[in-house]
């Protein structure tokens, strides 16, 4: 026996109500998701402050729950890594007095041309820090202990043969940062992450 659907599994209407379905579950589904997530924050907040009451709190403190956010997604929503890691964060900023750090304070720093922000965006539309090697080598692993999730790539442009060997001695320490790594030359940086009128002057 054969039936003849009445349209097409094919058709425009068919389609549109599988995508509408599709879509519903997807929303439904980031809706649990978001709901999970915000017990998991409100459960670290109740833990650091029952645990950690001489922590600092406000912004980027044992209270703040966009950061908070941030390591638990790092940990892959694992409560106790991310109060591991996020108390050795809070810890760190306060040795550092980080959150006292200003323009003026860091003025000088940046007129050793060591490192300063580039003017544009890369054509994914992330920020672009430039640091110059010779004068200052940046310690990666902090993004990894205490900045998790903000770096999108970082590019090794024309490194030194001899500066491999350091690199496969670095790179264990990284972890999973170790993926965002890239060494290329100029010319790839020029075609990949830079349009003509973006592309930084050391390119050119």
């Amino acid at each position: 026996m054969a039936l003849r659907l009445p349209f097409s599994p094919f058709s425009p209407v068919h389609c549109y109500r599988r995508k509408l379905v599709k879509s519903l579950r997807c929303s439904a589904e980031n809706r649990t998701q978001s709901h999970d997530a915000r017990k998991l924050v409100l459960e670290i907040k109740e833990k650091l402050e029952r645990e950690h009451p001489n922590l600092p709190a406000g912004k980027n403190g044992r209270d703040d729950e966009d950061m908070i956010l941030w390591f638990l997604k790092d940990r892959r929503f694992s409560v106790e890594d991310a109060v591991a890691k996020l108390t050795n964060a809070i810890k760190w900023r306060q040795d550092f007095n980080v959150s006292e750090l200003s323009e003026e304070s860091v003025k000088s720093l940046y007129g050793t041309g060591k490192a300063y922000l580039h003017d544009f965006l890369d054509i994914n539309g992330r920020p672009v820090l430039m640091v110059v090697a010779s004068k200052h080598f940046p310690a990666i692993d902090v993004f990894y202990y205490y900045y998790p999730k903000r770096l999108g790539r970082v590019l090794f442009v024309d490194a030194p043969f001899v500066f491999l060997p350091i690199w496969q001695l670095v790179k264990p320490l990284l972890k999973s940062y170790a993926s965002l790594v890239r060494f290329c030359n100029t010319d790839t940086v020029r075609k990949e992450y830079f349009t003509e009128e973006t592309l930084p002057v050391d390119f050119r």
